[in-house]
């Protein structure tokens, strides 16, 4: 049952009206940041508050939405935001990918692939790649509308003169449609791939910075890197110890007080599909 007392996903329709138009903006240029009038809501900016703005504009009455914090369906994070359109626009709420509608993410892009009927909303902290080199708003802004990319390629170029190779594991800058260098928001660079050619329209939101950027469907989203030192992504030793996924994202799992540790999928909803899957092939065998 929605809760009494708050319009239809909490946000006042013409709130959401103006986010959408920047959203339709958003998609119509790939990769560029459209700025938008973000509000307060009900936790600090910082927290996910672009996010749980964009989904709520988004949201309609007969979607299914799933949220995750780091893959996980059960965090603090992904269960509170879950309760809190299910409390404020009714919806239904899954932790199923491939159930669900629109899914709200922090960190990671599921395992499972994504379909055209799906739409993939980020939290998104800082939403500027060039901040790091360049503080000055102003400046960046210019260096994106004259595509001057050069100190992010000098940048990656410094990783491979201290590390020899490209060192960033998180937040790894891509380029979109072969125009605007783009932040993923802090997704793993072993998610990078998933974003190329997506089917499904991926949304980003930033609160606190009051901005938002889209990647339409099907739409080319390249890693930058070098020719001879080319983007790739991580890999683990060993197998996730409860499904033993190969291809997937693993987290390190400390299991006791003395240290054990093990490696585990942080896609919950991929991780337990596959035990059950073996479960049942063992069964009938």
């Amino acid at each position: 049952m929605t809760e009494t007392g708050y319009n239809f996903a909490y946000l006042d329709e013409q709130t959401k009206r103006m986010i959408r138009r920047s959203l339709l903006k958003a998609v119509a240029i790939p990769g560029h940041q459209v700025p938008f009038g973000s509000r307060e809501m009900p936790l600090p900016y910082g927290w996910g508050t672009g996010g749980i703005q964009v989904t709520a504009a988004i949201l309609g009455a007969d979607d299914t939405l799933k949220v995750i914090d780091q893959g996980a369906d059960d965090t603090t994070n992904a269960v509170s935001i879950r309760k809190f359109f299910a409390r404020t626009a009714g919806v239904a709420t899954t932790g199923a990918t491939d159930e669900a509608t629109i899914i709200q993410t922090r960190h990671r892009i599921p395992e499972t692939p994504l379909s055209e009927s799906q739409t993939l909303v980020y939290q998104v902290p800082i939403p500027e790649p060039l901040r790091w080199m360049e503080p000055r708003e102003s400046e960046t802004r210019t260096m994106h509308a004259l595509e001057e990319y050069g100190v992010m390629h000098v940048s990656l170029y410094e990783d491979v003169a201290r590390h020899g190779q490209i060192a960033k594991t998180y937040d790894y800058p891509v380029q979109v449609a072969d125009r605007y260098i783009m932040s993923p928001s802090p997704i793993p660079k072993f998610d990078n791939p998933k974003m190329d050619r997506c089917p499904a329209l991926q949304l980003f939101g930033a609160g606190r910075e009051r901005r938002l950027y889209a990647v339409p469907p099907y739409t080319t989203v390249r890693s930058l890197d070098f020719e001879d030192h080319p983007f790739h992504v991580e890999s683990w030793d060993a197998p996730c110890a409860l499904c033993g996924a190969t291809d997937s994202y693993l987290d390190e799992i400390i299991t006791d007080d003395a240290g054990s540790r093990m490696l585990v999928c942080s896609d919950t909803d991929y991780c337990s599909r596959r035990q059950t899957s073996t479960t049942r092939r063992r069964a009938a065998s």
